[in-house]
């Protein structure tokens, strides 16, 4: 087994790992409910990510070279504390008071560096402007050369602020920004094509500048290649991962009831069971 092979059958682990945190936030959680389906799609993107490519010390959270990751899609945050929970930024016991009162685990992240949260957000849009200001910080001002990474919804490609900020960053020559796109096809109320159809993700941010690449986002060694190629260009990098909301759960996978939903018990012991079958 090679050194890839190793750290893909790690990140495998990893995403069970994060699955089986997702489900005791959520059914912890109780009528607070959570963004069940938007958190799944994103596992293996973040798994990988945090396990081989992003560059970061949860001795040192605020070390000024650490890379940096943006949750653009802030609603999915409850895979994002998952991971932060594997990598530990997080203990159990911060996990277990998602959405509970005076948590700093709310449904959108909170900014707090001491616990890997880097940025709030919760007003879809925003997410790729921050990333493109901390990339020409880390270009422009001396001693720093982090890189940084964005995760976006599909869906929350209907906003103009997003089309805005993509044709800013190849003009100024971003190639330490990579944004991977979460195309899991829906939105809070409905499929993408129902709302508002994006068509061909990949022509479009091509036609912004940007490098592109389209994948499997649940497929780890896809994802595992996308982050390590180098277009040895000056150019951002895209990764646009066709997913499936609510993925992981026969009851969830591409049903949108699952955007916000409370988990019960008894589906919390069905998911669980369907985990230990695909271990």
């Amino acid at each position: 087994m090679d050194d890839q092979d190793k750290q893909i059958k790690n990140i495998k682990k990893t995403c069970l790992n994060v699955r089986k945190n997702i489900l005791e936030m959520a059914l912890n959680a109780g009528a607070s409910s959570s963004h069940f389906g938007g958190g799944l799609s994103s596992v293996e993107i973040l798994s990988t990510l945090y396990n081989c490519f992003l560059n970061y010390d949860p001795k040192n959270p605020e070390w000024e070279n650490r890379d940096r990751f943006i949750l653009s899609k802030g609603h999915g945050c409850i895979s994002y504390y998952s991971i932060l929970f594997e990598k530990g930024f997080l203990t159990k016991d911060d996990l277990l008071t998602f959405e509970k009162n005076n948590s700093d685990l709310l449904g959108h992240p909170v900014v707090n560096r001491q616990k890997g949260i880097e940025f709030s957000n919760g007003s879809l849009g925003m997410g790729l402007s921050l990333g493109i200001g901390l990339a020409l910080s880390s270009k422009r001002k001396q001693n720093t050369n982090f890189k940084v990474y964005v995760l976006l919804g599909d869906g929350e490609c209907n906003e103009g602020s997003v089309w805005e900020a993509a044709m800013s960053a190849p003009f100024f020559k971003l190639d330490n920004l990579t944004v991977i796109l979460d195309n899991n096809r829906f939105q809070q109320t409905g499929s993408n094509d129902e709302i508002m159809r994006t068509g061909n993700l990949e022509n479009k941010w091509k036609s912004f500048g940007w490098n592109t690449i389209s994948i499997d986002g649940h497929d780890i060694a896809q994802i595992f290649n996308a982050f390590k190629k180098n277009f040895n260009n000056d150019k951002p990098k895209i990764i646009i991962a066709s997913t499936i909301k609510g993925k992981g759960f026969s009851f969830s996978e591409n049903n949108n009831d699952w955007h916000h939903h409370v988990l019960s018990k008894k589906q919390y012991d069905e998911a669980l069971k369907e985990l230990s079958t695909n271990d």
